[in-house]
């Protein structure tokens, strides 16, 4: 099954797309992956958040295939520890979606819509992060998965 990630909006700081890079190259050799930038929405500053949440919802939803498993990072998911995660992540990957897709979404959240259509939500912590720095730990996470699910050494349990 492949495997999507997409990012609403762009990574402003440097530092943090560096450590994006590495884990998205690790994860390379564990399964096919892509990582992918939804643009940011015209004149957002001059839009309210729900309507902000809306148009963004609006370029999800038009990526998404019917078949297609929808995840999302929200700090209103289920929360794992790394092991139970890479155990629920192989059991996800077993399931009949064409795709899987984890969205990280822009700094007010989703859209009610977006809500609708999702197959599940994840949260990192009971801590708020910015969702840049949520894409860092969510790409670590999926290779600490994956080195989980092969039995390697990455992760110290």
């Amino acid at each position: 099954m492949k495997v999507l990630v997409y990012y609403v909006g762009k990574t402003s700081e440097k530092y943090l797309c560096e450590g994006e890079a590495i884990y998205q190259k690790r994860l390379g050799h564990y399964l096919p992956i892509s990582f992918d930038i939804l643009r940011d929405v015209r004149n957002a500053g001059k839009l309210s958040s729900e309507a902000l949440k809306g148009k963004e919802g609006e370029l999800i939803l038009g990526k998404l295939n019917n078949d297609d498993g929808l995840i999302l990072l929200d700090e209103g998911g289920k929360r794992f520890t790394s092991m139970k995660f890479a155990r629920w992540l192989d059991r996800q990957l077993q399931m009949p979606y064409r795709r899987l897709i984890f969205v990280v979404g822009g700094a007010f959240g989703f859209s009610e819509a977006v809500y609708a259509r999702a197959n599940g939500k994840l949260s990192l912590s009971d801590m708020t992060f910015s969702h840049q720095m949520i894409r860092l730990f969510f790409t670590e996470q999926l290779y600490r998965s994956m080195t989980i699910l092969r039995g390697e050494k990455y992760h110290n349990e």
